[in-house]
């Protein structure tokens, strides 16, 4: 039995049916409600809130499908992704908890590992599977798996050297198919920077890698730097990765709508695009006129119409709820070269960037789409986290979560129901790649250790970045982000009991092991856990 399954308490049919009219929306019908909808996430990689027309119009960049989705659906404007880089983000996507409680500092590359997600752990994919759905991922792991080499002992590190160590005959023990997918095609850690260039299918790599990759038949160009001299498999081509990864979930749909239309599926699309290197697939190259980058990013809303495409052709789409986000903010290298090469900021209009844990940092692009129940063209201000997909699909299918589960996921399905809800979550916790810490509560948020928590903005190119408050002696940084949106006026000095009831609230939420509700667990007051304010660090990843 799949991790956590026997710990999932799964109402009946009935029951599903209740919940689903009880909150059903004037513009929902009762039996568009009382399906269980097919469930397809899009994850973007890097993406930023600046870089989509539907939500920056000064965007040049051309992005028809994603507006239309958004014409079509809910646009949510204080969404957040759980981290300001990938890994945890995607452990944290999965699982509906944090991920800093794992104490895992950093990102995984080559053939690291073990998986992050514990083997005990509900995944989102384990409770699908639990109420009947049937399971999938394309693209983009990178929450760790375990390799082997000839004699069988595990690698788990990153580098050419552990790359070129592995056996490849041997199945990985703590990969998707371990962790709630039926089945899995796609890449280790990121597909085109990370040692290993080649595609795992379900538990092992059907195709191994055959040589050191020759990068000088590469793009060359100011978005193709981040591209590692890894070993690459003869299939594997940089340049149509997504376009890899596209195909294999069009398969899915496809089989799904032929072969098993009587049960919903849950779908993970979990993109390269757009992390560098910008390799845009050569059918996109030139598209537009801001570079490759901007071709990457027009690739990438192409891939999410061809999808939404699939969707409509095999007659789904009515009876599917679409996610689309971003797993943090723009690379500071591409923010950098598109601002001064093309008048682009994908960070607009957020302070920050990729590993910062100012809002450029973990503020991303979310869409809805959900025909006859999420109102078309609406938007909603509630802040919301990844975390919350996992409480938000378990209200929907009737699952009720245990207190190890899902920590800190709040359900914002009434807001897709068109219900009137003051606030999503009472406060929302951010982490970066160093495991700086902040807490957001309405209008204030508490960044406990000073600088960006990830970037250093002393020198280098961001050095023109930096604003002078930061020559301040405060031990972190308040702001209000009601009057303050660009996080420019750092306010700790000035309001001393805001910051006192922050900081208690975020000791508690560490204490607790949750920031979602206790229920039934014991009790641990703020007053136990003394937390001191951290000092960020620069990471290069």
């Amino acid at each position: 039995m799949l991790c956590g399954r026997s710990r999932i308490v799964v109402y009946g049919m009935t029951c599903i049916v209740l919940l689903c009219c009880m909150l059903s929306a004037p513009a929902a019908t009762s039996e568009q409600t009382s399906r269980r909808p097919n469930v397809l996430v899009i994850l973007a990689d890097d993406l930023g809130y600046g870089d989509l027309q539907c939500f920056n119009e000064s965007s040049k960049i051309p992005t028809p499908n994603l507006n239309r989705l958004a014409a079509e659906g809910m646009r949510f404007l204080d969404a957040h992704s759980p981290s300001t880089v990938c890994t945890p983000t995607r452990y944290s996507l999965l699982t509906g908890r944090m991920a800093f409680r794992t104490g895992y500092r950093g990102v995984f590359t080559g053939v690291g590992g073990p998986c992050l997600i514990e083997a005990d752990r509900l995944t989102l994919g384990a409770m699908m599977q639990g109420v009947g759905y049937r399971t999938a991922m394309s693209g983009k792991w990178h929450i760790g798996m375990t390799f082997f080499d000839a004699a069988g002992e595990a690698i788990n590190r990153g580098g050419l050297e552990a790359v070129q160590r592995v056996d490849f005959s041997r199945p990985s023990p703590d990969g998707p198919i371990h962790r709630g997918f039926d089945q899995f095609f796609g890449t280790v850690c990121c597909p085109t920077t990370d040692w290993l260039y080649a595609y795992v299918v379900d538990d092992r790599v059907p195709v191994p890698p055959a040589a050191v990759i020759d990068r000088s038949s590469l793009p060359n160009h100011p978005w193709s730097f981040d591209n590692r001299p890894g070993v690459v498999a003869p299939n594997f081509d940089l340049e149509e990765v997504d376009m890899v990864f596209l195909e294999k979930s069009q398969e899915f749909i496809k089989d799904h709508a032929e072969n098993h239309r009587d049960q919903p599926f849950f779908l993970f699309h979990s993109m390269q695009a757009v992390h560098l290197p910008s390799f845009p697939s050569p059918r996109f190259q030139g598209k537009t006129s801001l570079g490759p980058h901007a071709d990457f990013i027009f690739e990438m809303d192409h891939i999410v119409g061809e999808l939404m495409d699939t969707l409509r052709e095999t007659g789904l789409d009515q009876d599917t709820l679409v996610i689309f986000t971003s797993d943090n903010g723009p690379e500071v290298g591409t923010v950098i070269e598109m601002r001064e090469r093309h008048q682009h900021d994908g960070a607009f209009p957020w302070r920050g960037m990729k590993r910062d844990n100012w809002e450029g940092g973990h503020r991303v692009p979310t869409l809805v789409h959900w025909p006859k129940v999420v109102k078309a063209g609406s938007a909603a201000q509630q802040t919301i986290c990844l975390t919350d997909l996992f409480a938000t699909l378990a209200e929907l299918l009737g699952v009720t979560l245990a207190d190890d589960q899902a920590e800190d996921s709040f359900s914002f399905l009434p807001l897709l129901l068109g219900k009137e809800q003051e606030s999503v979550r009472p406060y929302t916790l951010h982490q970066t790649i160093s495991l700086a810490l902040a807490i957001r509560k309405g209008r204030w948020k508490l960044l406990n250790h000073r600088g960006s928590g990830g970037n250093s903005y002393s020198q280098g190119r961001l050095a023109k970045y930096a604003l002078p408050e930061l020559k301040t002696n405060a031990a972190g940084q308040l702001y209000d982000l009601e009057a303050d949106p660009g996080e420019t006026k750092n306010l700790y000095e000035q309001h001393p009991q805001v910051v006192k009831e922050l900081q208690k609230m975020l000791n508690l939420s560490i204490a607790t092991g949750r920031s979602a509700p206790l229920g039934s667990s014991p009790q641990v007051s703020a007053q136990q856990v003394e937390l001191q304010p951290q000092r960020g660090t620069q990471e290069s990843r």
